[in-house]
């Protein structure tokens, strides 16, 4: 059993989300709405509902949008009042009421380009703790808000591995996009795998289980592996590449998604889109007009 409590988690918001300009020119790419709440607020509800109540937020140096939409506004609560509409902006006081803390930490620019780097610059955050790592352009589209991540963070707690990385079945089509999960069979650790093997084609992929964007982390066993860990593909420091060090050297997990948990990547237009319409047909007050409206389409 783990002997400290998974309560903190770390979300990467430091990306330039380059796919979504102009757009995101004037604001961060997690901001981009799903429905109506930016990207970055599901994952905050997501971390809240699996028991976390210490938050970090890393974004990109200079960047200052996600610190302030989940800043309380004083102008926006009057207005509300006086046109007694204060119920929209409910989701971010119960956010604000649950959290006990909610840090944001600018990614410096002496720190390498790449999804492990985010980490680094949340070190002092995280300690020697266990936590819960987030991609921020990652969505888990659930009915029982923080079912997944509860389920991953029971494993993580029952069998205290390295890692607990997420995956999904993404078929034959879509594992060139993602880093495919190589399993080993071991009785003792079921879903045990030894790496991550990026961007293979099908037939030279180890599984078609693509990693997710979460993780449940041992950080006592990560920073011996990613303070030192080089800079590889892309001139990027990977935390793939944190995975496959720890796979090799001690125990690492997966938890897949499943029909009531499906994790998504909004990372470019199409999937942002698809995603939207995921979450909305997850929304009965508006479920059926979509339907009616995409059956109807010329």
């Amino acid at each position: 059993m783990s002997k400290l409590k998974v309560t903190k988690a770390v979300i990467a918001a430091a990306g330039r989300g380059t796919r979504f300009l102009p757009t995101v020119k004037g604001y961060a790419k997690e901001l981009v709405p799903i429905i109506n709440k930016p990207n970055i607020q599901y994952l905050v509800e997501e971390a809240i509902a699996a028991g976390i109540t210490e938050i970090c937020i890393v974004h990109r140096h200079s960047e200052k949008t996600i610190k302030n939409y989940f800043t309380p506004d004083t102008d926006w609560q009057k207005y509300l009042e006086s046109v007694n509409k204060t119920e929209y902006l409910d989701s971010l006081k119960t956010i604000w009421s649950k959290l006990k803390t909610l840090k944001f930490v600018p990614q410096h620019l002496h720190l390498p380009y790449g999804n492990a780097s985010p980490l680094l610059a949340a070190k002092s955050f995280i300690g020697t703790d266990p936590f819960v790592y987030m991609f921020g352009d990652d969505l888990i589209v659930e009915k029982d808000t923080g079912r997944y991540l509860r389920k991953m963070i029971d494993t993580f707690d029952q069998y205290s591995p390295s890692i607990v990385a997420s995956v999904k079945d993404v078929g034959p089509t879509e594992i060139v996009r993602y880093g495919s999960a190589k399993y080993i069979n071991d009785p003792k650790y079921p879903n045990r795998i030894s790496g991550m093997y990026e961007k293979l084609p099908a037939n030279e992929a180890p599984s078609f289980f693509g990693q997710g964007g979460r993780f449940i982390v041992d950080s006592t066993k990560l920073w011996p592996v990613l303070i030192t860990q080089p800079i590889s593909r892309g001139n990027e420091l990977w935390f793939a590449d944190s995975v496959n060090t720890l796979a090799a050297q001690d125990i690492v997990l997966t938890e897949a998604t499943d029909n009531e948990s499906d994790w998504m990547t909004t990372g470019d237009p199409l999937r942002w889109l698809k995603a939207n319409i995921a979450v909305a047909l997850n929304d009965k007050t508006i479920a059926q007009d979509l339907k009616d409206f995409i059956q109807n389409l010329k």
